[in-house]
């Protein structure tokens, strides 16, 4: 059999002049001078080539051809006279015997520059998503996922873990989020649902003996895309450990990252290990989120006591928290963007006031706080030219809305972010239960599976106690790397006395438990190990290892914002027969 191609088009150098080659890919560009001579761009996965007709014979082939076709060029290497020193293969050109067409582009126009798809529509790139990835610039970030996955099985091997896969087809588990279901057509009214996670296996895999598991896990959950979450599907590095502690499952994944980041990150300075611990309420309280950017270097103040009594309505008897930074220059215009964004982005108003050259509050609310004025500036450490901005409201949103703040303010004034970092950092001792924004109840805060803080004793003495329960800490960690969770874990409840207490809680019974996690429950009934876990993100993973600003660019075909599949046209409808094969009847508006 005769190969198609004797060399690809990145690989051909100086040493391979006077040879005959047979070299394969797209028609990049045919740029013609005059009749018979014209220069021909070959791309493959490997790179480019020149390629030169000099002949009438020759052009004859080469005008019909449209770009993007793939053709077979045979002929001889030669050094080029005007070289390209911006190419592995700019010193030299291939000068065609035989041009053979072997996939024809039968479109004339493209719907976008191949080289410059990344200036293109969003829905158009993913419509043509395939034409998208020729671009060798977004062609190289699933190159680069490729080789972090790799490392990470290597990693993780190494480390003794078993590369085990978990079922897709399971049963629905309150794990946060929308469940995708899936039709029974042998179980006619009942669904089975892809997994969130693969929490509930992982666990029965370590009551099943197994000591370290690990797999590139493909998750599912029905929820709204962001910038750095895409909707549908996405993918984790999921991990568990028998007879581990907290700091069993840290020091591992500390090990197993920071390589990681070294060898394939765009930043070269990365923390070092062991990363910083900070408990959930003082991220709350010095950086007003649990996913703090630790590359800005401004914390949030409490003024609450200091405020009161100034004879500004919205701060009497609500919780007011400020953000500061000196040599302020910023004009009033900048100032009114900057309340105007902490607004949309939060539902709640700032305010603001500035120390002028003289070391008098100036501007904002400036006239609201004469009489606490020093007693601000001494608790702010404030200095002509300082800037304040604050937020003020019940704790929780002051908290939220000066954490806005901070990461508006640190991002826009200048000197207090250092970008071109990796900050890591341990989020822990999360609340186990809150108040649910929506049912107004009591909820699992996190995950359902952890163990609290004290265990069964500290649920049996808070229980019926609201304010008491509020206060029950979990054995759960995130891992936040420059301000985007990237990881989540826990060490999880194996106790089933504990695993009920803890469910009674939220209003679900023995009963309840053991019907939404019957294989879970009586595994653990049968002797299951202390065990701990988490589960990185894959793809914001890698959007972080590449700096990309959305996660769609890291996934090789990715949805749009409305979870729609443009290039495959899912969702879509089905036929009637296979609706009734799985007895589902519509009740949607034609």
């Amino acid at each position: 059999m005769k190969q198609s191609r004797t060399h690809n088009c990145g690989e051909l150098r100086l040493a391979d002049v006077g040879k005959q080659v047979t070299i394969v890919g797209w028609l990049e560009t045919t740029r013609e001078v005059g009749s018979n001579f014209a220069f021909l761009v070959l791309r493959d996965y490997y790179g480019t080539t020149q390629v030169v007709v000099e002949n009438e014979e020759m052009m004859r082939v080469v005008k019909p051809i449209n770009k993007e076709s793939t053709i077979s060029v045979t002929g001889t290497v030669r050094e080029r006279e005007s070289k390209n020193p911006k190419l592995p293969t700019g010193d030299i050109e291939v000068v065609p015997e035989q041009i053979q067409v072997l996939g024809k582009c039968i479109h004339n126009q493209l719907p976008f520059e191949i080289n410059k798809s990344r200036e293109a529509d969003e829905n158009t790139r993913l419509k043509y998503r395939f034409l998208d990835l020729r671009n060798p610039a977004v062609k190289s970030n699933i190159v680069l996922r490729c080789q972090v996955v790799a490392e990470l099985r290597r990693l993780m091997t190494e480390k003794g873990f078993l590369e085990i896969t978990t079922p897709i087809l399971t049963s629905s588990s309150p794990e946060g989020a929308r469940d995708y279901l899936v039709p029974a057509r042998n179980h006619p009214g009942k669904f089975y649902a892809l997994p969130q996670a693969p929490q509930q296996f992982k666990q029965l895999l370590m009551t099943s003996g197994f000591d370290k598991y690990f797999q590139i896990a493909p998750c599912f959950r029905d929820e709204d895309a962001r910038a750095d979450r895409t909707p549908g599907e996405f993918y984790q590095l999921d991990m568990e450990m028998a007879f581990a502690t907290q700091e069993d499952v840290l020091s591992t994944l500390e090990d197993v990252l920071v390589p990681v980041f070294q060898k394939f990150g765009k930043y070269k300075r990365i923390s070092a290990a062991p990363f910083r611990h900070i408990p959930y309420k003082e991220a709350m309280e010095r950086y007003g989120s649990d996913k703090p950017d630790l590359r800005i270097d401004l914390e949030i103040q409490d003024i609450s006591d200091v405020v009161q009594g100034c004879g500004f309505g919205p701060f009497e008897g609500a919780t007011v928290k400020a953000v500061a930074v000196d040599n302020f220059t910023q004009a009033r215009k900048w100032i009114d963007k900057l309340l105007s964004d902490v607004e949309v982005q939060t539902g709640n108003k700032a305010c603001w006031f500035k120390v002028d050259d003289t070391g008098a509050i100036t501007g904002g609310i400036s006239k609201f706080l004469g009489e606490c004025g020093d007693a601000l500036k001494e608790k702010l450490n404030l200095k002509p030219g300082s800037f304040v901005c604050m937020a003020a409201g019940k704790k929780a949103a002051a908290q939220k809305t000066a954490g806005v703040i901070r990461t508006l303010l640190g991002r826009r004034v200048p000197g207090h972010f250092d970008e071109e970092q990796y900050a890591l950092c341990w989020i822990v001792d999360f609340p186990m239960y809150e108040i649910g924004e929506e049912s107004g109840a009591l909820e699992f805060c996190h995950n359902p599976f952890s163990m609290p803080q004290g265990g069964l004793k500290a649920l049996e003495e808070a229980e019926g106690n609201t304010e008491k329960l509020l206060e029950i800490n979990a054995d759960q960690y995130d891992l936040v790397v420059n301000g985007y969770e990237s990881a989540s874990g826990a060490v999880r409840n194996h106790d089933p006395e504990i695993m009920v207490k803890a469910f009674q809680m939220v209003g679900l019974g023995e009963d309840a438990v053991k019907a939404k996690f019957p294989a879970m429950y009586n595994a653990f009934t049968y002797g299951a190990p202390p065990h701990a876990g988490a589960a990185p993100g894959v793809d914001r993973l890698i959007m972080l290892l590449t700096g990309e600003e959305s996660i769609r660019e890291v996934i090789t075909f990715p949805m749009n914002k409305n979870a729609q599949d443009l290039m495959m046209g899912a969702p879509s409808t089905v036929e009637q027969k296979q609706l009734d094969d799985v007895h589902i009847k519509l009740n949607v508006e034609q």
